[in-house]
C-alpha cells in the first residue's frame, strides 16, 4: 500500500518534469509563448488538484471515523458515569432490598421510561415481581414496589403491566451463563421509543449490578445458615464434653452411694456426696457459661470492652476465681466492625473456659491494648500450663481447648493468635486483630482464606501464621 503511494508521487513528479522539458524543446515549434507556459500549468493543477483531492478524502474519511468513535466513547462515559453515580447511591445501603429497589429505580429515572421492572425466575419457570419502580396507572393494579407474592405463568414482564403498556427493551440477570431473572423498561405503546447502543449497554450494566445484589442476598442467607449451624454444632459440643458427662458421671456416683448406705458405709457415701455435689457446682457454672453465650456477645450500643469487663466480673462470681480486666483508651474506642466484636469476645469467653476446667489457676488477668493497626487481647492465668511445643503439629492436637476453633476465629476476621505456656508456670493467649481502614474481608468460620479475598499482603502472611506456640522456656 506505501509503495503505491510513493509510485503515484513520483509518477505525477515524472509526467511534470516531463511536460517541463518539452515544453522548453519540441513545443516550441507548434506552441509557442504564452500557450506552452499554459500547458504545464494545466498539467501540474491536474496533478495537484487529483492528488490533493484524494489527500482530502482521505482526511475526511479519518476525520469522520474519528468523531464516530469519539461520540461512541462519550457514550461509554455517559454509562459508565450513570453506573458509577448509582454504585456510590446502593453502596451505603445495608438492607439488600433497598439496594434492589434504588437499582431498578436507577433504571426508570436514567432511562426515562415509565416502568423498570426485576422479576426472578420461579421453579415453573413463571417470572415473579421481585422489585417496581413505576409512574402511575403503569403496573396492574397498581402494586407498589417489591411485590414478591405476585406471580405469572407467562416467560415475560408483560404481563404485570396495564393495557397500553409494554416492554420495550429487557435484559438478563444473571451470573456467568446462568440467568436468574430479567430487568424490564416499559413505554407506552403511543410511543415508538428506540434505544441506542448506549441505553442498551447502560441496562445491561444495570442487570449487572442486579445481579451482584441478588448474589449478596443469596450469600447472606447462606452466612446465617452457616452461622447457625455452627452455633448448633458448638452448643452439642460443649454439651456432650461438659453436661452429658457430668450427668454421667453423677448417675454412677448416685448407683454407688445407693450400694454404700445399702451396706451401712455412710462415712465413704458421704465422701462420695461431697465428689457428686462438686460435680454439680461444675455443671452448674457450664450450664450458666451456655445461657451467657447464647446472648448477643457484645450489644450494638456497647463496645468490646465494655462487653468484656462485664463478662469478665460474672465469670469471676461463676468461677471463684480472681480476675483483673484491664483496657486502654486507645483499645476502649478501638473502630472495629461487629463480627471482628463478636470473635474476640468469643476467643475470650473460650480461653476463659479453658482456664475454667484445665488450668487449675487461682487468677487470672484480661488485658486490651491497641498496639499500631492492631488491638490485642492478652488472656493470661496462674495454672498448671502446658507444653507449648506440642502445638507445632497444630492446635487441632488439642480438641478439648477448642484451640482450633480459636484459631479459625481469629482467621475469620483477618486476625492471629498465639499460645505462650510451659509446664507449672501459667499460659497466656494472645490474639492480634486489625482495626479501623484495614481491607481484609470477613469469611465464614471454618473457610480457607484466600490470596483473593481482598486482604494485604501483610495479613496473608499473619493468617498462615496465625497458629503459633511458643514456649517460655526458650
Amino acid at each position: 500500500m506505501h509503495r503505491r503511494r510513493w509510485l503515484a508521487v513520483v509518477a505525477a513528479v515524472v509526467l511534470v518534469g516531463t511536460v517541463e522539458v518539452l515544453s522548453d524543446t519540441a513545443s516550441d515549434a507548434f506552441l509557442p509563448f504564452p500557450f506552452h507556459t499554459l500547458l504545464v500549468l494545466a498539467v501540474v493543477t491536474a496533478v495537484v488538484g487529483t492528488g490533493a483531492g484524494y489527500a482530502f478524502r482521505r482526511i475526511d474519511r479519518l476525520a469522520g471515523d474519528l468523531r464516530v468513535r469519539n461520540a461512541a466513547l462519550e457514550s461509554r462515559n455517559v454509562v459508565l458515569r450513570a453506573v458509577y453515580d448509582v454504585s456510590l447511591a446502593v453502596s451505603g445501603q445495608a438492607d439488600p432490598d433497598q439496594t434492589i429497589a434504588s437499582i431498578v429505580g436507577h433504571a426508570r429515572s436514567l432511562l426515562g421510561v415509565d416502568a423498570a421492572l426485576l422479576a426472578l425466575d420461579g421453579p415453573a419457570g413463571e417470572l415473579r415481581l421481585r422489585a417496581a419502580s413505576a409512574g402511575p396507572g403503569v403496573l396492574l393494579g397498581d402494586e407498589p414496589a417489591g411485590v414478591g407474592a405476585m406471580a405469572r405463568a407467562e416467560d415475560s414482564l408483560d404481563c404485570y403491566l396495564r393495557p397500553g403498556y409494554r416492554i420495550a427493551l429487557s435484559a438478563p440477570v444473571g451470573h456467568g451463563e446462568k440467568r436468574v431473572g430479567m430487568l424490564g423498561l416499559a413505554t407506552s405503546n403511543a410511543v415508538r421509543r428506540r434505544f441506542d447502543a448506549s441505553e442498551i449497554e447502560m441496562l445491561s450494566a444495570l442487570a449487572t449490578q442486579a445481579a451482584l445484589a441478588l448474589e449478596a442476598v443469596r450469600l447472606q442467607g447462606e452466612l446465617k445458615v452457616l452461622a447457625i449451624q455452627g452455633e448448633r454444632e458448638r452448643i452439642a459440643r460443649e454439651m456432650h464434653d461438659g453436661l452429658a458427662q457430668v450427668l454421667g458421671y453423677v448417675n454412677t456416683k448416685s448407683q454407688a452411694i445407693e450400694e454404700l448406705l445399702a451396706d451401712g458405709r455412710v462415712v465413704e457415701a458421704r465422701r462420695q456426696l461431697a465428689e457428686l455435689a462438686e460435680a454439680a457446682r461444675s455443671v452448674y457454672v457450664d450450664v450458666r457459661e451456655a445461657i451467657l453465650s447464647l446472648s448477643t456477645p457484645v450489644p450494638p450500643d456497647r463496645g468490646v470492652a465494655a462487653a468484656l469487663e462485664e463478662y469478665a466480673a460474672l465469670y469471676a462470681e461463676s468461677s471463684k476465681l480472681a480476675v483483673h480486666f484491664h483496657a486502654s483508651r486507645g483499645a476502649a474506642g478501638a473502630p472495629l466492625s461487629s463480627a471482628a466484636q463478636a470473635e474476640v469476645f468469643s476467643i475470650a469467653r473460650e480461653a476463659l473456659t479453658n482456664v475454667r476446667k484445665h488450668a487449675h489457676a487461682h487468677r487470672v488477668s484480661l488485658d486490651l491494648d491497641l498496639a499500631g493497626s492492631e488491638l490485642v487481647l492478652r488472656v493470661e492465668d496462674d495454672g498448671v500450663g502446658f507444653d507449648a511445643e506440642l502445638l507445632a503439629a497444630g492446635p487441632e492436637r488439642w480438641p478439648h481447648f477448642g484451640l482450633a476453633g480459636m484459631r479459625e476465629r481469629a482467621e475469620s476476621v483477618g486476625g492471629r493468635i498465639r499460645w505462650r505456656s510451659r509446664p507449672g508456670a501459667g499460659a497466656q493467649v494472645e490474639l492480634s486483630v486489625p482495626v479501623g481502614g484495614s481491607s481484609w474481608s470477613p469469611l465464614p468460620i471454618g473457610a480457607a482464606p484466600s490470596a483473593g479475598m481482598g486482604r494485604p499482603a501483610t495479613q496473608h502472611q499473619a493468617v498462615r501464621s496465625s497458629a503459633e506456640a511458643v514456649s517460655e522456656g526458650e
